[in-house]
Order: structure tokens, then C-alpha cells, then sequence
């Protein structure tokens, strides 16, 4: 039996700071095994991008009812960085510029704040190496800023990398593919499948299904107005391709 990682009970969020304290997410449920992939799709603003800043425990959002659990621990008790340790990654939509911290800088210290190991600059290095040679990111990105400069396609690539040399239990893939050509889209998906095993898990927000198509999704959720509507496999996929969402906003 697939050990379940994440467990989310009739869950209710906003935005905290908002006078009206409208909810985004409206009692959703979802389960995550270990060795899974799930998928999320749903129009824009239908809450999937804030499902995942909950999740990981971003300060702009509050959670007013539900539950969160993680290996059993309940997650809202614990800061961003707590469930970064606990083996929670995220990957933002636009991703963030980091001037004077090289992208080895980064990693390396990342991957020292969440394992609390110190790390061995010279093995470090070489897994670098490996593994941005892998997404078909040039040597001497490592040395340049922390997505100052970069494409958006270099930065979506940058964001797997991470993916890659931290190694988490549950990775929260926030429209990584997105702004990404063919040949792009490609590396990125094969990134995801080189990272994916039976121990860990995927959560993908996208819009461009072509990242799906070389990972084995197990379960599709449709997010409609922050509730889960319609849940099923690939073939779900396929029927929004050829139809999109209006099916599901007339029932």
C-alpha cells in the first residue's frame, strides 16, 4: 500500500489581508500517495495557484477552515520554512530575481538549510554539473545571478534544477511549463520524470498539457471557483483539450 503524503480536509482559504475575507479555496479535499502524479486544471482564478502558496504556508493567505497534513503532521503549525525541511518544494510561476547570490550559492545553501548537512562543495559540484547538463543549462549559469538576466524559459529550467538537487518528498509544480517553446517544454517534462520515483510525488498546475505527455499522471483534478469538480485520469485531460472547461460551468 502507497504511503499517503499529503491529506487536505475541506480546506478554506483567502487572501488574509483582504477587508472582505472572501474565500478563494471553498472546502476542498485532496490525497497525495507517495510515487504519484497529480494534475490540476481549471480556468484562471479558480483558485489553483493560491491551493499551492496554502500548502507551502505563504503569509498573504489564511486558512479559515480544514485541514492540512503531511506524513500524518499537520502542516499549519509549522512556518514556510518548516515544510520546506519537512520536504515540500514549490516552483513559482515567476520566479523571483536574486542579485549578488550565485545560482551555486543558492542551491548549495538551500540544500544545507532544508537536509541541516553540511555540503561537500566538491560533490556538490558535480551533481550540479550533471544535472544542468541534463536540463541543457550552460556551465557558467552557476556563476551568474540568481535569475538576474535570465529568459523565462532559462528561469522555468532554473526552477527544475532546484527540483533536482534538493530532492523533495512533494514537489508543487506551479505552471512551470508556462511561456515555454516545444523543445523547452520537453527538457522540463523529462526534468519532472528524472525527478519522479516511488518515494516522491508531483502536484502540476499547467495550462499546456504537452509537459503530460511524457509523465504518467495518476489523477486529474478540475478546480472550478476553489471547490475540486470533476476528478478522473488522463482521459480527463483529453475531454478538456477538445472541449475546455465550458462543459463543467453548465451542471
Amino acid at each position: 500500500m502507497s504511503k499517503k503524503l499529503l491529506e487536505i480536509r475541506d480546506l478554506r482559504a483567502g487572501v488574509a489581508d483582504r477587508q472582505d475575507k472572501g474565500e478563494i479555496l471553498q472546502g476542498l479535499d485532496l490525497e497525495i500517495n507517495a510515487g504519484e502524479i497529480h494534475v490540476i486544471l481549471g480556468p484562471n482564478g479558480s483558485g489553483k495557484s493560491t491551493l499551492m502558496n496554502v500548502i507551502m504556508g505563504h503569509p498573504k493567505y489564511e486558512v479559515t477552515g480544514g485541514s492540512i497534513g503531511f506524513e500524518g503532521e499537520d502542516l499549519q503549525v509549522l512556518k514556510t520554512f518548516e515544510r520546506a525541511r519537512r520536504g515540500i518544494f514549490l516552483s513559482f510561476q515567476n520566479p523571483e530575481e536574486i542579485p549578488g547570490i550565485t545560482v551555486e550559492n543558492m542551491l548549495r545553501a538551500s540544500r544545507q538549510a532544508v537536509t541541516g548537512k553540511p555540503v561537500k562543495i566538491m560533490k556538490f559540484r558535480k551533481e550540479l554539473k550533471a544535472a544542468m547538463e541534463e536540463l541543457q543549462i550552460e556551465p557558467e549559469y552557476a556563476g551568474r545571478y540568481m535569475n538576474v538576466g535570465f529568459s523565462g524559459g532559462e528561469k522555468k529550467r532554473n526552477e527544475i534544477l532546484q527540483l533536482l538537487l534538493l530532492n523533495p518528498k512533494l514537489a508543487l509544480l506551479d505552471e512551470t511549463d508556462s511561456g515555454l517553446d516545444v523543445d523547452a517544454v520537453q527538457i522540463v517534462s523529462s526534468g519532472v520524470r528524472k525527478f519522479h520515483n516511488e518515494e516522491n510525488a508531483c502536484l502540476i498546475i499547467t495550462h499546456n498539457t504537452r509537459i503530460l505527455e511524457q509523465l504518467s499522471v495518476d489523477r486529474v483534478h478540475v478546480l472550478l471557483n476553489g471547490r475540486i469538480v470533476e476528478e478522473g485520469g488522463s482521459e480527463l485531460i483529453e475531454k478538456i483539450d477538445r472541449e475546455g472547461f465550458g462543459f463543467l460551468k453548465q451542471d
